[in-house]
């Protein structure tokens, strides 16, 4: 398995970390009916909660690009590299969200997106 496929593997993991933090130390979280405790929460909390969120949407794409890049003959230290810089991106965007830093979160999102695509188009230029 390439590095690549680990950071899938990561990634795939990265919202539950969210959801994790979102609840830690919280003595009144309800496992019975957690997206009703989700939804009463504020500040940093529901901002874990909402990176929670992005980064179950943002993971079906990336785990895709790695997947086509990876079977489609991309160069493989060119996706792993990419693969990396996206949970970088991805990390920073979570500690962005949670501190409450928006302009700084848009643009690590789009700079996840960004080499999202480009692993997705890497078979391309190699």
């Amino acid at each position: 398995m390439t590095i690549a496929h680990w950071c899938v593997l990561f990634g795939g993991i990265l919202p539950i970390l969210c959801a994790g933090l979102a609840k830690s130390g919280a003595a009144d979280f309800d496992n019975a009916r957690p997206r009703e405790w989700f939804e009463k929460q504020a500040g940093w909390r529901k901002r874990a909660d909402a990176a929670q969120r992005n980064g179950w949407e943002a993971f079906p794409l990336f785990a895709a690009a790695v997947l086509v890049a990876t079977t489609q003959g991309a160069e493989t230290g060119a996706v792993d590299a990419l693969a990396l810089g996206w949970v970088a991106l991805r990390l920073a965007y979570v500690w962005a969200y949670v501190a409450d830093r928006p302009s700084l979160r848009s643009a690590l999102f789009t700079g996840a997106l960004a080499a999202t695509v480009a692993i997705f188009t890497a078979p391309l230029w190699t």
